[in-house]
């Protein structure tokens, strides 16, 4: 889908998010927005409601954990010299790889 946003066009994937088709790639929609998201945590006005690294163990199902930590462990890696760093990670879930932190979890699908 080629999205018109003020200034520029880019090519942006649709989410479906609570029955409501969102642009996962609106302004404003940061790596905090996505792992809510992802974990399910939006209030009723798409808040927020827990800070990343929060939202990114909730979503993983592991406590305590850096989000870096939470991720790799929702990616499969159990051996931490695997680990992937933050945007690493990010792409690798989301299956695609250069995209900036904000970018990549807009990519990854529920």
């Amino acid at each position: 889908m080629t999205t018109y946003n003020g200034n520029y066009s880019y090519n942006d994937p649709t989410i479906n998010y609570r029955g409501t088709t969102v642009l996962a790639n609106e302004p404003g929609r940061t790596l905090q927005w996505h792992m809510n998201r992802l974990a399910g945590t939006l209030n009723a006005f798409d808040v927020p409601t827990l800070d990343a690294q929060g939202a990114a163990n909730l979503w993983a199902g592991t406590t305590g954990l850096a989000i870096v930590g939470a991720l790799n462990t929702k990616a499969g890696f159990t051996n931490r010299t695997q680990y992937l760093e933050l945007q690493g990670v990010l792409n690798y879930l989301a299956g695609t790889s250069g995209y900036g932190e904000n970018e990549a979890s807009s990519r990854i699908e529920a």
